[in-house]
């Protein structure tokens, strides 16, 4: 079970504003004044607002912390404030997905080096550049003893490190396991998805006819998560179930999809039996979708291939709002999942109002959508390297309804 969440993205730190963006309808995806981006393609990003509020770090947010570091501690210890776990140290683990880490402050600490930046060259800049900087922060300030895990695999990071905490919490290892991702908008990632033409000079519009490519963005989300019993045990009411979890691999190209989506349909297939579910119970997909012509196509097909032609449950795909987090996109997207089932809707796509009618998807847009109790919903990564995951993430009333 889920009993606490935390977010922090475009549209700014903490969970709530991460809802009240999402109930907008409005995207985050703007010019991006992080760096220079006059000699790019584009000039857009979602990128987090403001300076990082006080007191939300704990004591590990040292001086010169890397961004990404800042953003896995003030989600973690959101979603740790509101969960109130007790825990003994050696059965507390942390599970975190990232691409990017301190990529930037390398990044800038190499151009001091060069004499093209200004202010001091600190060789600490380098210290949060590994890729477990994220998880090893938050570890740290947790006090976590059990196990910690960092998951860099492209764009399914975040959703595997939730997928292995869960597998972890079932086999007995751990009690408690905080599972998410971080990233943090880096220049080497800005131009090299620029260099593959694969980013859209407008926000970008998943699933449409117009659209020409994803839309990066930068920030992190942090699930709790324990047995029922435990929830049970302390009077904490769980926020949803994580119900399943499937990964396979495309083993097909370094950066385009399956154009059939095949590893993509078994992913979802493994969830589905994970959980114990048919394709008829699922009431929602959050989708992958990119906007990139191939992605939303590929997985189109694989949806199709699930559920059947025209038998898409309701689909909605949030990196047109808060952009594409790489690492971190299968964790705020779980995130984005259950703040709608606390809102009782499927959150709206920005954008045009109609699908590309070729993909054929029942796409929300406009405005937000009821959501049926108890509720389903399915998770989509489907990241570069052909690495799938897929998560099944249900209302926590789901158990208490009557077998049909």
């Amino acid at each position: 079970m889920v009993t606490g969440i935390g977010a922090v993205s475009g549209y700014g730190w903490g969970g709530e504003a991460l809802r009240r963006g999402l109930r907008s309808g409005t995207t985050v995806i703007r010019e991006t004044r992080r760096f220079d981006t006059r000699a790019q393609r584009t000039r857009i990003a979602a990128e987090v607002p403001g300076s990082t509020p006080d007191g939300s770090l704990g004591s590990g947010a040292r001086s010169g912390a890397a961004l990404t570091d800042r953003f896995a501690l003030a989600a973690g210890l959101e979603a740790w404030a509101q969960a109130r776990p007790r825990v003994a140290p050696e059965r507390l683990g942390v599970f975190f997905g990232t691409s990017t880490a301190g990529m930037a402050e390398a990044e800038g600490l190499v151009a001091r080096m060069l004499g093209i930046g200004s202010g001091p060259r600190r060789l600490r800049s380098l210290v949060s550049q590994q890729l477990n900087s994220p998880g090893d922060a938050l570890a740290r300030e947790l006090g976590a003893r059990g196990q910690v895990w960092t998951v860099s695999s492209a764009c399914a990071s975040g959703a595997l490190a939730i997928g292995e905490a869960l597998e972890l919490l079932r086999e007995g290892e751990l009690d408690i396991a905080v599972a998410g991702g971080a990233d943090s908008l880096a220049q080497l990632t800005y131009s090299g998805f620029n260099s593959l033409r694969a980013v859209d000079e407008e926000p970008c519009l998943p699933f449409r006819s117009r659209r020409a490519g994803l839309s990066l963005g930068e920030g992190a989300a942090v699930l709790v998560l324990e047995r029922l019993s435990s929830a049970i045990d302390r009077n904490q009411r769980p926020l949803a179930e994580v119900a399943g979890f499937g990964t396979t691999c495309d083993a097909h190209h370094m950066t385009a999809p399956e154009p059939n989506g095949r590893g993509a349909s078994e992913a979802i297939r493994l969830a589905l039996r994970d959980a114990e579910l048919k394709p008829a119970d699922v009431t929602v997909i959050n989708a992958h979708g990119t906007g990139t012509p191939l992605n939303d196509s590929a997985e189109t097909r694989a949806l199709e291939a699930v559920f059947g032609a025209g038998e898409v449950p309701p689909l909605t795909a949030p990196k047109g709002s808060v952009g594409h987090l790489l690492g971190s996109s299968g964790a705020i997207e779980a995130v984005t999942v259950i703040l709608g089932f606390e809102d009782g809707c499927v959150y709206a796509t920005p954008g045009p109002a109609e699908a590309d009618p070729e993909l054929a998807v029942d796409l929300v847009t406009g405005a937000s959508r009821r959501l049926s109790r108890p509720a389903v919903a399915l998770s989509t990564s489907l990241a570069f390297g052909g690495a799938n995951a897929a998560l099944v993430l249900a209302t926590s009333d789901r158990q208490d309804a009557p077998d049909e």
